[in-house]
């Protein structure tokens, strides 16, 4: 299938189509940020709304929810270490949480009261925790990238619209804009976290890009918000496949189980006058590729450690 989807790039030849099915009947109000977590054998995704962290098992397709951490604001996004401690991003601030549920502020990545929270995270090949923020009014252009690390909070950007999917290819990072359509790319040299200049590496503008996740191949498979489908494209933004998921506010996609091979897609019923009955749940879909495996956030040099 891999070759299949190569060639099946736009004019080069007809799309490869799949279609998700539903994984679990648990609905979200804006699930998102799904994360395959190998060493345990677990699925941890987010409701970003309810503030809650969700755990589960995947098996054959389906998901089963087995755990919930739930906070006072609304959680963005989670990665966890190698150890099973997880890293959370709060409204503003990033949150351990040790094995043993205690939990520690590690830092603060949004001024107190900023009429902004935090989105979509993710870990770099180095262990180092990167997320993004949006606004909450109608502010534009003021959101950022950040990235916690032994220095403490470094910005990469700091005049996104709403920052959003992150995914590493041969080096380079690939980060999401999600109201202009903007995918950026850039250098990221993972020994020392130093980045070349930002460049647009396409546009998508027909529905809004969202969370987005690397295959072994080098593609990115990127959920579309409104179009109710995750779009696989090539770093040059070539329509590869599609999988429609029926839910019009698609938000996140993941590679998960033992062998990355199993999509995982997550949705929302914000924004929906009378959500139908796929909107807000978990998908799964088998695609005919595998994914890269997620990197563990690593905890030995965090500043607050």
């Amino acid at each position: 299938m891999a070759d299949e989807l190569q060639v099946a790039a736009g004019r080069h030849g007809p799309l490869a189509r799949f279609t998700a099915v539903p994984a679990s009947p648990d609905v979200y109000a804006l699930g998102e940020g799904p994360l395959w977590d190998a060493a345990r054998a677990r699925l941890l995704w987010v409701d970003i709304v309810a503030g809650a962290v969700h755990e589960g098992t995947l098996d054959h397709g389906g998901v089963t929810a087995t755990r919930r951490h739930a906070f006072g604001s609304t959680v963005g996004a989670v990665a966890v270490a190698a150890d099973g401690t997880l890293i959370v991003a709060e409204k503003e601030t990033l949150t351990r949480i040790d094995v043993d549920d205690r939990r520690t502020e590690l830092a603060r990545v949004l001024p107190e009261g900023a009429p902004s929270r935090l989105n979509d995270g993710a870990v770099d090949p180095a262990g180092r925790f990167l997320v993004g923020s949006l606004a909450q009014d109608d502010r534009h252009g003021l959101e950022v990238l950040a990235r916690l690390d032994a220095g403490g909070v470094t910005y990469l950007d700091t005049d996104l619209v709403l920052s959003n999917g992150l995914a590493w290819i041969d080096d380079r990072l690939y980060s999401v804009d999600t109201v202009p359509g903007t995918i950026w790319v850039r250098d990221y040299d993972p020994a020392t976290g130093e980045t070349g200049p930002r460049r647009k590496a396409f546009t998508i503008t027909d529905g809004k890009p969202d969370g987005m996740c690397a295959d072994a191949d080098g593609n990115l498979w990127i959920a579309n918000w409104g179009r109710g489908r995750v779009e696989c494209r090539t770093p040059a933004g070539d329509l590869l496949a599609t999988v429609e998921t029926g839910a019009p506010h698609t938000t996140s996609a993941a590679f998960a189980g033992p062998d990355l091979d199993v999509l995982v897609i997550t949705t929302s019923t914000r924004h929906l006058t009378g959500p139908g009955p796929r909107d807000g749940r978990l998908f799964t879909a088998e695609v005919g590729v595998r994914g890269l495996p997620a990197p563990y956030w690593s905890t030995e040099n965090l500043p607050c450690i």
